[in-house]
């Protein structure tokens, strides 16, 4: 890849380039990003695209984001949790769909969502799917070799944003509110021998463009420090919950696209995922630009796939409703290969 029509060399691209592309809103610039992060991703991944589903266990929250359906004071969705026997039978209804990678997903809540809750149930979807990823409250580092030696592949976590000042305004009360805990969690993930970490940041709670940088410098940091670990990268953009009454910033399909971009070209070997926060229509064209894994299927409600009826107390609204089958097709018509098993269990130790 050469220099752009900006000068900036998108095969080499530094911190500062990444910088100077945000601040420019030049359509001719961000056309050869894409084609740059098209063909780069192509050689890197080819025409693979990971495909997986969320599973929600529980949905109890000690915390008070004002942006999240679960927060602890609301009083529109109904409280649960799964208990062994039910999450048992929740894994198998998901695995039926042909799904073969599995989110373990919790509220934020120790109490009823313990450490060892969360082992267990991720020991049962071990039994039903080949990788097991969690996204959950930050544990401590032995917590997370718990969740390691249990058979845990992955851990997803977001910072939701790096401003500390909109950090601290948006997550009103709760062990959440902690910021350094979490942005450090990270570190204790990797320490404890989980080979994979998702990250990312929630668009639309303050200056998208500031909160991207900080995030990259943030992963380049922990690639350099945790070479073994591999990363991966989400930009979930905010939908707004019925009691939230906060300002938000709009972030474009433009500008997400950009975004994506620039990360496929920061970053040449992470994955990267697209969630159905988005519409069906935005998922499909995105995805030429970068993603290598999207969730299909899904459900963000507490045993939602048991019970597959209408629900509006889901963590956020889906905005793509298609089956795993119905994804699938749509990678297929547009020359892509589904993989829905790309490894092998090993005994992690």
């Amino acid at each position: 890849m050469n220099k752009g029509l900006s000068g900036i060399d998108l095969a080499h691209l530094t911190i500062d380039d990444i910088r100077r592309i945000f601040s420019y809103d030049d359509r001719g610039l961000l056309e050869e990003m894409a084609h740059a992060a098209r063909e780069l991703t192509r050689r890197q991944f080819g025409r693979t695209i990971s495909l997986y589903a969320p599973l929600y266990i529980a949905n109890y929250c000690q915390n008070e984001c004002v942006y999240c359906g679960f927060h602890a004071s609301s009083k529109i969705i109904p409280r649960s949790k799964l208990a062994m026997d039910e999450i048992d039978r929740e894994c198998a209804a998901l695995a039926a769909t042909g799904i073969r990678s599995c989110l373990i997903l919790t509220g934020e809540s120790r109490f009823h969502s313990s450490p060892q809750y969360i082992r267990d149930a991720c020991i049962i979807a071990g039994r039903y799917f080949p990788y097991v990823a969690v996204e959950v409250y930050p544990l401590e580092e032995h917590e997370y070799r718990e969740l390691y030696l249990a058979g845990v592949d992955g851990v997803t976590l977001y910072q939701e944003t790096y401003d500390r000042a909109r950090y601290d305004e948006l997550h009103l009360t709760g062990p959440k509110k902690v910021y350094d805990y979490r942005v450090q969690a990270p570190d204790r993930i990797a320490r404890s021998g989980i080979r994979h970490i998702s990250m990312g940041v929630l668009l639309g709670l303050t200056d998208w463009h500031q909160d991207i940088i900080a995030l990259f410098e943030h992963v380049r940091h922990l690639e350099r420090a945790y070479p073994g670990v591999e990363f991966g990268l989400a930009f979930p953009r905010l939908r707004r919950v019925i009691d939230d009454e906060h300002h938000y910033i709009e972030v474009s399909d433009r500008e997400m696209v950009k975004i994506m971009c620039a990360a496929r070209l920061f970053f040449p070997r992470a994955g990267i995922s697209i969630s159905t926060r988005e519409t069906p229509e935005f998922r499909d064209r995105i995805i030429e630009f970068g993603v290598t894994k999207m969730s299909a299927g899904s459900s963000t409600r507490v045993g939602g796939y048991v019970e597959r009826a209408e629900y509006d107390d889901g963590q956020f609204q889906v905005f793509d409703p298609r089956s795993f089958d119905e994804v699938k097709a749509m990678l297929v018509a547009k020359g892509f290969d589904p993989v829905v098993t790309d490894w092998r269990n090993i005994v992690n130790s």
